[in-house]
């Protein structure tokens, strides 16, 4: 992994959203504050699927003057399938990661599979539903 090289992007974050323009904002600044913490380069990518409201605007607003970030707009809602397929495909970093805009599972968890990554491993998968999970709240 490249990680130590500025120009390249190391890790692409995508957050597929529809209508979450009232919940995004403290999302996407947590995880301005956690990149800009980082040694790797990284890029931020919402995929608004169709929202009827200022999901893309409110992501822009919030996105502004942090990170390289890009907001793919679509006018039709086609699903949360096809807007992780977007944003990982119009993505650039070495690494993906998908979230959601909530942030059920808190970006810092991106530290405990990094390793994996370093030791080799292709993909990643976390889930809330194992047994040896630790969930605060529900």
């Amino acid at each position: 992994m490249d990680s130590q090289n500025p120009e390249k992007i190391f890790l692409s974050v995508v957050i597929p959203t529809y209508n979450e323009e009232a919940r995004l904002r403290p999302g996407l600044k947590a995880i301005c504050r956690y990149l800009a913490g980082k040694p790797f380069a990284s890029e931020i990518i919402v995929v608004d699927d169709g929202s009827r409201d200022r999901t893309a605007e409110v992501a822009r607003e919030a996105l502004e003057g942090s990170i390289p970030f890009r907001v793919l707009r679509r006018a039709n809602n086609l699903g949360k399938g096809y807007s992780v397929r977007e944003g990982v495909l119009a993505s650039t970093g070495e690494v993906v990661l998908f979230t959601d805009a909530d942030l059920s599972t808190a970006i810092e968890e991106f530290d405990k599979f990094l390793p994996w990554l370093e030791w080799g491993e292709d993909v990643v998968i976390c889930s809330r539903a194992l047994s040896d999970s630790d969930i605060r709240v529900r």
